[in-house]
């Protein structure tokens, strides 16, 4: 049997290996906001926290939680349960993408647009 080191091989691996940490990370964050009530990485935006930490504190926290128990399921998957290729790629892409617009979407609602105050002329 042959070894086939190509592309496709290459990115696969960095998928598989890169849920590690972003497992651990979603993880930790959850632990971070639900027991240990640390609020300090709540919806950031360019590093300014919210006004209110504490109301968005549960939807991070869910978020992160149900985001790292998906990705440590999909690396589970692989590597007891053998899940074909399609499917935990799916798992972990989805997860992903879910994330990053969960997040996109609890830091604009906890940093609304203020309008613009009219100056006196």
């Amino acid at each position: 049997m042959e070894l086939q080191i190509d592309v496709f091989t290459v990115m696969t691996w960095i998928l598989f290996l890169g849920l590690y940490p972003m497992a651990y990370f979603w993880l930790r964050r959850a632990y971070r906001i639900f027991i240990k009530k640390d609020y300090s990485d709540v919806a950031l935006k360019r590093g300014e926290p919210p006004k209110n930490p504490e109301k968005w504190a549960p939807f991070v926290g869910l978020l992160n939680l149900v985001a790292g128990f998906a990705a440590t399921w999909t690396i589970i998957g692989v590597i007891f349960f053998a899940y074909p290729y399609e499917l935990w790629t799916e798992i972990a892409g989805l997860t992903i993408w879910f994330k990053l617009i969960g997040d996109f979407i609890i830091k604009s609602q906890a940093h609304p647009i203020a309008p613009k105050k009219k100056r006196a002329v």
